[in-house]
């Protein structure tokens, strides 16, 4: 509500804001990756580049997350979205035209195809996830989207020609992985080399979770701002559009996180991997959205929509993480072996 009331009491002011990024054409808001750089910071301290080296020697929760990620969300998303846009809200109720209805879905398809970058490191954190192997889920799945990403969103949504927007991608790993972590491992060596591990992780650490947050709750305020007018003119469409999205983050997650506790993965790498089950990477997706159909299309509208939803149906999926790590772990426990 803040953020609409903003976005449409101050319309220059937040036109503005939303114009400020890293370079033309590249998507990425400044003060939003102001904002995300503090959420991820915390995360970013808390990697251990020695724990990097036994990620290889644990593969089943990495190999979960790309099954994932790969091989069933931008499928199940192109499902939800012929299913509910298409033949639900189109055919049989005639709430949408038969050409929006494609836009739509071919919008969400664009959405699914992209997992997430920056924000995983803020969901791992606030979940008290490795952040090691969070960093190495990430890492690997930027390299397969540069991959699989065009050959996906082609297939699936019918059209030729699909380019990753390499500035874009670009832009986002050095914004939100490169100079956060760089800053992280620097920070955590001087930190620890002056007063000690046990004060870094007793003390110092615990500093930022305020400053988390703030953050987050500031995030929610930019992104809603920004998308206000959206949110007013098309407020129908965005309620359509979002119920498949809901629909699939808990699908894609609750799948990540029940296929993880069978193959008796730790909780502290099961809730990342969940987490970039169901989390996309919007600056891409809005990119080529915008690229492929243009910024008023139907398409990009259900882009916008996502990045909508995400950051609140997200939390709510790391809540059910943290409070289901009691059960998680009874049934590792009762499969008689140890977690791996």
């Amino acid at each position: 509500i803040v953020g609409v009331a903003f976005g449409r009491l101050l319309p220059g002011i937040t036109a503005t804001l939303s114009h400020l990024e890293f370079g033309e054409g590249s998507h990425v808001n400044i003060l939003i990756a102001v904002l995300i750089w503090l959420m991820i910071f915390p995360m970013m301290l808390k990697v251990d580049f020695g724990g990097l080296k036994g990620v290889a020697a644990r593969p089943k929760g990495l190999l979960i997350t790309l099954f994932v990620n790969w091989l069933v969300k931008p499928f199940s998303m192109a499902l939800l979205g012929w299913l509910f846009l298409r033949v639900l809200f189109g055919d049989v109720l005639g709430w949408i035209d038969v050409e929006t209805g494609r836009s739509y879905t071919a919008g969400l398809i664009i959405l699914a195809a992209a997992p997430c970058t920056a924000m995983v490191f803020v969901w791992s954190y606030l979940t008290d996830g490795d952040s090691a192997y969070t960093l190495a889920q990430v890492a690997i799945n930027d390299l397969i989207m540069l991959v699989l990403f065009a050959p996906i969103v082609m297939f699936l949504v019918g059209v030729s020609g699909v380019v990753v927007p390499k500035n874009v991608l670009f832009t986002s790993v050095v914004v939100f992985i490169v100079i956060p972590l760089a800053a992280g491992w620097l920070t955590r060596t001087l930190a620890i080399r002056a007063r000690g591990v046990a004060w870094f992780d007793g003390s110092f650490l615990p500093l930022f979770k305020p400053i988390t947050v703030t953050a987050l709750l500031a995030t929610l305020v930019l992104i809603f701002a920004f998308q206000a007018e959206n949110i007013l003119t098309n407020w129908v469409a965005v309620i359509l559009i979002a119920i498949p999205i809901i629909i699939q983050v808990y699908f894609n997650s609750g799948l990540v996180y029940l296929l993880m506790r069978a193959a008796r993965v730790r909780h502290n790498v099961a809730t990342p991997g969940a987490l970039i089950g169901a989390s996309n990477f919007f600056e891409l997706a809005v990119a080529v959205a915008i690229t492929l159909f243009g910024p008023t299309s139907p398409a990009a509208l259900a882009t916008v929509v996502g990045v909508l939803v995400e950051v609140p149906v997200m939390l709510s999926v790391c809540r059910v993480c943290t409070a289901s790590r009691g059960w998680y772990e009874r049934g590792i426990a009762a499969a008689g072996l140890p977690a791996s």
